[in-house]
């Protein structure tokens, strides 16, 4: 079943391969190979046996993943040797990629985001890269302008966006890269992993009819 397959293969098909590489060699290769722009975020910190988030909010909704200062869109660079030296400064930093530059994000409930894909490979549709967090979102990577496309899109299939579990991230947002980790939850991982045959990412418009469809039937 493709669901499982997919799953099954996530840990060892990630690019970068995560065993044994540190959180910096895969921010830099997230640079280097995909041109993606990187930026360190917050990190764990084991504080009376419990992981906590570096922030130093005991109740963070995004322990260690999430950005750890204000300026963050300008701290994101698209430079291996930057990103090398930011991450030499804190190994532990999450990575997180900041949507509207090089891609958008559109982002589903998990159990949506598994029905959108066996749909998807029905249609024989081409994906980009896509993640899974320990919080149950998926991340469907898209050019970037999805955004501002997806209401209208969603709205032509006979949705309002209101009313779907459907959210489109560009400008001023982000999304966590694996292999950053969520709290005690666990890590970021592909449910579709960087190759270089998805170098080329689809369009939201390509995407958003399986999505909306799964969404309408996860509500």
């Amino acid at each position: 079943m493709f669901v499982e397959e997919t799953i099954e293969a996530t840990e060892a098909a990630q690019i970068p391969k995560q065993r044994g590489e540190s959180l910096l060699e895969t921010a830099v290769r997230y640079a280097e190979e995909r041109h993606w722009d990187v930026f360190p975020g917050t990190w764990l910190e084991a504080v009376d046996g419990v992981q906590r988030c570096s922030c130093g909010d005991a109740a963070c909704d995004a322990p260690g993943a999430h950005p750890a200062r204000a300026d963050w869109g300008t701290q994101a660079t698209g430079s291996a040797t930057v990103a090398r030296r930011m991450w030499s400064k804190q190994p532990l930093s999450s990575i997180l990629l900041p949507t509207g530059r090089t891609f958008d994000a559109i982002s589903v409930a998990e159990t949506a985001g598994f029905l959108a894909l066996a749909r998807m490979e029905r249609m024989e549709l081409t994906l980009g890269p896509v993640t899974l967090t320990p919080n149950r979102r998926m991340h469907f990577f898209v050019l970037p302008g999805a955004s501002v496309k997806v209401p209208d899109l969603v709205r032509k299939l006979g949705w309002t966006p209101s009313s779907l579990d459907l959210i489109a991230l560009g400008e001023g947002s982000y999304v966590a890269a694996p292999p950053t980790r969520f709290g005690s939850r666990g890590a970021v991982q592909w449910a579709c992993r960087p190759t270089p045959a998805n170098r080329w990412l689809p369009d939201a418009e390509e995407l958003i009819s399986p999505l909306a469809y799964a969404c309408g039937r996860d509500r």
